[in-house]
């Protein structure tokens, strides 16, 4: 087997998952879109980003299903119709008709777009992790960085393309754009062959080291990994449970404010640029819990993540009551690191402690973790933000108390996991 090949389809995901990132980019097309509908309000237009993530999930859940009974380039291709179908169609809504055009945003962008991202997303996550199963958490941290930065990377030469053209041409061209993105990855990325498998699996063999931590877990991961759990089996297990509450309880975290790091950095005397540095630390989270995934296990690469957000809840509490900006700074520094790592020790974990024949299956229903995130955070920090007047320390104060929970889980699974080996 030429080893190079797999490296070839990395890049190819990596920047395929760049584009598919836009999705989570809403913030970009929020405000061009208000304007052009000045009667749809902030919670109508919001409730668009919620139904897109919903069917992310569900479209990257029925990717899993049909893992199994359709080839890479299939779902590649049925992944394109759909975000061409969705972008396409966002840009024929009519100005004058704001009642239809809110609906057809809803269906378009949310379900065809949402889903259709989805539905990529698991095949690309789902077919690269099985040519890396030396480098799992590597691999995932590539590509995920690749997902997290699609708004950032491209957001500015979107930002420069609604300038020109208006907000409604640009889904045009996107809708194009993306669809030959995964037509293109279609073609070149494969599955390997039984070949291909034998000898990935000795590459992996070869690189299972006794635990760099001392621990027992990983050890016996690393033989829980020749079990392949069906996703009925690993739904019974509670070590999966205790892993996607500390999953949903860092995300959520991270959702206090990331989201809002733009005007939180401005209110204690920063800039709006500070988002974008966040964005960066999220990317960087991502290669950075891969990293520690491959090297140290899954018990180690989850402490370190757990800390970093533990570490961003301290000095945004001191920062917030001292009113000093480096504090605020580097609390959401660490924010982008914590959340970003989350979707890589996801997918290294779900591929690690349940096998990799189910896994595109597994990871979509470890995906709806993002659910109750998406909703908990937002709602959490918004009546904490009322609550306070507009002071943001309430929400660095409820970040410490996320992550002491998460920490918990943490320990929990540590237990569970001893227990089942």
């Amino acid at each position: 087997m030429n080893t190079n090949k797999r490296w070839v389809y990395l890049g190819t995901a990596t920047l395929t998952l760049l584009f598919l990132g836009l999705i989570y980019a809403w913030s970009i097309f929020r405000t061009p879109l208000g304007e052009l509908f000045p009667d749809w309000s902030i919670s109508q237009m919001s409730l668009t980003f919620t139904i897109s993530m919903i069917f992310f999930c569900l479209g990257g859940f029925a990717g899993g299903i049909m893992s199994k009974k359709s080839s890479v380039r299939v779902r590649f291709l049925i992944s394109a119709v759909m975000l061409f179908i969705g972008f396409f169609a966002v840009s024929m809504l009519k100005p004058e008709n704001p009642s239809g055009s809110l609906t057809m945003l809803y269906i378009f962008y949310g379900v065809f777009g949402g889903g259709g991202v989805g539905f990529a997303y698991n095949t690309v996550i789902g077919t690269l992790n099985k040519w890396f199963p030396d480098k799992v958490g590597l691999a995932s941290g590539i590509m995920l960085m690749g997902f997290g930065l699609g708004g950032l990377v491209l957001g500015s030469v979107v930002n420069s393309m609604i300038g020109a053209m208006g907000i409604l041409p640009v889904f045009k061209v996107l809708g194009i754009v993306i669809a030959v993105i995964c037509v293109a990855a279609a073609f070149i990325i494969k599955a390997p062959t039984a070949e291909d498998s034998a000898e990935l699996a000795q590459l992996a063999a070869a690189s299972v080291k006794a635990p760099a931590n001392g621990g027992a877990e990983d050890s016996a991961a690393s033989k829980a990994a020749s079990k392949d759990y069906t996703a009925g089996e690993m739904l019974r297990t509670a070590r999966f449970w205790f892993f996607t509450i500390w999953a949903i309880l860092l995300n959520s975290a991270g959702l206090l404010v990331i989201n809002s790091a733009a005007n939180i950095s401005v209110a204690f005397g920063g800039t709006a640029v500070l988002g974008m540095i966040v964005s960066l630390f999220n990317g960087a989270g991502r290669i950075i819990a891969g990293n520690n995934f491959d090297k140290f296990g899954r018990k180690l690469a989850t402490i370190v993540n757990n800390a970093f957000m533990l570490t961003a809840g301290i000095f945004l509490t001191i920062g917030g009551m001292s009113g000093k900006y480096i504090f605020i700074l580097t609390g959401l520094i660490f924010v982008g690191l914590a959340y970003g790592g989350c979707p890589t020790i996801t997918s290294a974990y779900i591929n690690r402690a349940f096998g990799p024949v189910n896994f595109p299956t597994n990871f979509s229903i470890a995906n709806f973790s993002l659910i109750p995130a998406a909703t908990i955070g937002p709602m959490i920090s918004s009546a904490l933000l009322e609550a306070a007047d507009g002071s943001y320390n309430t929400n660095f104060y409820a970040i410490i108390g996320f992550s002491a929970a998460a920490l918990v889980m943490w320990f929990l699974l540590n237990i569970s996991s001893r227990d089942s080996e």
